[in-house]
């Protein structure tokens, strides 16, 4: 089955481009079947670039799903228009009364803040609460993976020397996870951030399990299977060309910043980059997707139920 997002939205003619289906509200209306619910907590400034990302790869399931754009109230965006926000984004305040079955929360490039100086601090910690009694399953990536598992265990973040930036081989730590069904024990993940946490810190909580590492860049994938959470550190979501548009502007501005590492064919920024993770990126979504689907409840209302 497709993904179900307004025909309007930019994302939809690019998705259809791709090959990935999409349908309209008319088209899902005549199917006699419960769609997914999946919200996306859009953080990141550009939102119809993330918006395309995480519908590529939520749209690529058999399921058929209905994506909802949802964003912070309280902070407004600096590098979306104010009309593609009215249009297709709700606020947080807005479908709070909703239950979901699945709901993923991206990064943002606030990293470097402690996360109580984040403006909007106090609305996340509202929304993670929130999630624990409307959401069945979440997916929190970057740093809003750092934030969730923060505002959870209190498992702190540590700025780098330098921003850890590329492409690094990581391990499949656990094969029988149901999220890493059809993974390769080695392969290839984006890596774009300026602070990290650490295993150590990791394992001295109970429920949380590493299922992804790297040797280099440390932690990729954690799970808590009691609470139906994932958290990913990196960004298995990005276009192949995300690091070069990070690199390049850096570079125009003057910011020092190193090539990302293991990108650029023959380290030539002149070459354009090879997409080495769009395939596992694919299986980490559709893992996830397949497992909301098993495990759901039929009648959405009745999502949190079991939690409280």
């Amino acid at each position: 089955m497709p993904i179900k997002i307004p025909d309007t939205l930019p994302a939809f003619e690019t998705l259809q481009n791709e090959g990935v289906r999409v349908m309209t509200e008319t088209v899902a209306f005549r199917q006699d079947i419960r769609p997914l619910q999946i919200g996306l907590l859009n953080l990141m400034p550009n939102k119809i670039k993330t918006e395309v990302q995480m519908a590529r790869l939520v749209g690529a399931s058999p399921l058929q799903v209905e994506l909802s754009l949802i964003r912070v109230g309280a902070h407004k965006a600096k590098n979306t228009s104010e009309e593609h926000l009215l249009a297709f984004y709700q606020t947080w305040e807005e479908v709070k009364h909703r239950k979901f079955d699945g709901f993923i929360i991206t990064g943002a490039p606030i990293e470097l803040l402690d996360y109580e100086d984040v403006t909007y601090w106090n609305e996340m910690q509202q929304i993670f609460e929130w999630t624990e009694t409307n959401v069945h399953s979440t997916m929190n990536v970057c740093w809003g993976a750092m934030a969730a598992i923060y505002h959870f265990h209190k498992v702190p973040k540590y700025t780098l020397k330098e921003k850890a930036f590329g492409v690094y081989r990581h391990q499949n730590l656990k094969p029988s996870s149901v999220y890493l069904n059809g993974f390769s024990d080695d392969f290839a993940v984006p890596v774009s951030r300026w602070t990290e946490v650490r295993r150590t810190d990791i394992e001295k909580v109970p429920g949380l399990q590493i299922l992804m590492e790297s040797p280099e860049m440390g932690v990729c994938l954690v799970q808590e299977q009691a609470c139906n959470r994932l958290y990913m550190f990196n960004h298995v979501e990005y276009d192949s060309t995300s690091l070069a548009d990070e690199y390049f502007r850096d570079v125009n501005a003057g910011v020092p910043i190193k090539m990302p590492h293991n990108y650029f064919p023959h380290n030539d920024p002149e070459i354009a980059p090879q997409n080495r993770w769009r395939s596992h990126a694919h299986l980490l979504f559709g893992n996830w997707i397949n497992e909301i689907y098993q495990t759901t409840s039929y009648d959405i209302e009745k999502i949190g139920n079991d939690r409280s």
